[in-house]
């Protein structure tokens, strides 16, 4: 018996070991990409994209040549989970910057919404913070901020952050305010709200189409997403306009589990 329990404790201080290893490595990974990709890369010609393939993965190929079609340029996002809001609100912000008219209209729908979330019963000491941060950004587009100074800011992991926070909080609010018809779309035996406690909220958390759908009618915001996989005929992507009754105001490049901007 003796011996027995020996090699029990000994194996499970191995799988112990083991699993400390893998999340150590899992650790290193991320200090990796973090040190070496930026939150928001340079624009760059599509051809970026090409070479990341084999030039004999004819699938691939050929769908980087559709997309060059319809794009020249792609705008890369680092590849930790929030990579969907960080595209959604550099490109939207972007396109702010030379547009008085939609910006008007934005900053109108921004500036309600720590109120909405606050009668959805979200904690006002919580967002008031996330939501002042945002508030201070758009100030700085009417004030003439330039590109550069956009990449600057949703650069900084720390103002970056903040804004993606107040991302996912508006698409949580406006999930659980339409909770009647989102309600249809979450899997397992969740409410909406446990959904957005679990996928929505937490930073990291990979989006889906509903965060996406959420999103965009929060905002009242156009978004085209081409979808390249394996998936499909004809070596073409997949266009995808949220919401679809209206005109796309940004593009975005979808691969499983990542978001690029497209221009």
């Amino acid at each position: 018996m003796g011996d027995e329990s020996e090699r029990i404790s000994i194996n499970l201080t191995k799988d112990v070991n083991h699993d400390e290893a893998i999340m150590a490595q899992e650790r290193e990974i991320e200090r990796e990409i973090a040190e070496t990709i930026p939150l928001i890369g340079p624009k760059c010609e599509l051809a970026l994209v090409q070479r990341e393939y084999a030039e004999d993965d004819d699938v691939y190929q050929q769908k980087v040549n559709d997309l060059k079609n319809k794009y020249t340029y792609v705008r890369k996002m680092r590849p930790d989970g929030n990579c969907f809001f960080r595209a959604f609100t550099f490109a939207y912000l972007e396109s702010l910057l030379t547009d008085k008219q939609e910006y008007k209209r934005f900053l109108e729908i921004a500036s309600k919404t720590k109120d909405d979330l606050v009668a959805l019963g979200f904690p006002q000491f919580t967002i008031e913070d996330f939501h002042d941060t945002f508030m201070d950004v758009l100030g700085k587009i009417e004030n003439g901020m330039t590109l550069d100074d956009l990449l600057q800011i949703l650069n900084d992991q720390g103002s970056s952050d903040y804004i993606v926070v107040y991302m996912r909080l508006i698409t949580s609010g406006y999930l659980q305010k339409e909770e009647a018809f989102f309600s249809n779309f979450i899997e397992g035996e969740r409410t909406v709200k446990e959904f957005c406690h679990q996928e929505v909220e937490p930073m990291y958390k990979e989006s889906d189409h509903i965060h996406v759908i959420a999103l965009t009618l929060a905002l009242g915001v156009g978004v085209r997403v081409q979808y390249m996989d394996r998936g499909g005929e004809g070596g073409q992507v997949n266009t995808h306009d949220f919401p679809e009754d209206k005109t796309p105001r940004i593009h975005l490049l979808y691969r499983p589990g990542h978001y690029d901007i497209l221009y």
